[in-house]
């Protein structure tokens, strides 16, 4: 297995730090094995170490004041999350769940807030990593508020094709659909019927094999642009604080 420190320089705010304090980062990490169902952390506990996934994929949940919970989102390799509350030593407003095997580096908190606090170019690292978190959280709001659920379920599926020139493309899906419908803001018999729409799109599915049979149909349908760069910081910033108002960012 690759080191540490190789495994971190891909994953958005690491591979902006400078070999010297990377290599100091990763030198206060350690692997950590899971398996489906077993709890990283819980909702309302204090942040112990910084999470980043290397490959599976790990679900973070919320809990309503009825004690009911809901997906809030569902991540893949290359993440770190729940950043800020690591940084500044706050509790977890979300909960963090293996949804299948996953392999993760665990870096402890307390020392990653003395790198962060004595090193700027490490700050500012991290709030690039911030602002990643935040610019998926933002994304996910707005598709609540301005799409139907069949066009945010074209959204997602969108996201498996790799190639933005393909027409095609087939996959299966990485989490049970039972997990897709409260992330994606619905109810199983309404995801049922997003996918029944999505057949008009060329959307074919058989268990958990999905079909796309025309991609640039189905892109827009459901208002999806071409690939692009991610949003700068202060443009992620402004949305959330739009959002905030009640006015919805314009994409």
């Amino acid at each position: 297995m690759q080191s540490i420190e190789a495994l971190l320089r891909p994953v958005p705010g690491f591979s902006q730090l400078d070999d010297e304090v990377l290599e100091h980062v990763a030198a206060l990490g350690d692997f950590a094995e899971t398996v489906p169902g077993d709890v990283l952390f819980e909702e309302g506990s204090l942040p112990e170490s910084l999470y980043v996934l290397l490959d599976g994929r790990i679900s973070l949940t919320g809990t309503a004041p009825d004690a009911s919970s809901t997906v809030i989102d569902i991540l893949g390799p290359l993440s770190s999350f729940v950043l800020a509350n690591v940084l500044t030593d706050q509790p977890y407003m979300m909960g963090a769940q293996a949804v299948t095997s996953s392999l993760l580096v665990r870096l402890p908190a307390e020392p990653m807030r003395t790198v962060v606090a004595e090193r700027p170019a490490a700050a500012m690292a991290m709030i690039q990593a911030m602002s990643s978190e935040l610019a998926d959280l933002t994304r996910q709001v707005v598709d609540l508020k301005v799409r139907v659920a069949a066009q945010r379920l074209g959204t997602y599926l969108l996201g498996f094709v790799d190639d933005p020139s393909a027409t095609k493309a087939d996959f299966r899906l990485p989490i049970s659909k039972g997990l897709l419908a409260p992330w994606l803001g619905c109810r199983a018999e309404n995801l049922s019927r997003a996918f029944t729409a999505l057949r008009a799109f060329g959307v074919e599915t058989h268990g958990s094999r999905v079909t796309l049979h025309d991609v640039s149909r189905l892109r827009t349908y459901a208002g999806v642009r071409e690939p692009r760069r991610a949003a700068p910081v202060e443009k992620v910033f402004g949305d959330a604080f739009r959002l905030r108002q009640g006015a919805a960012p314009k994409i």
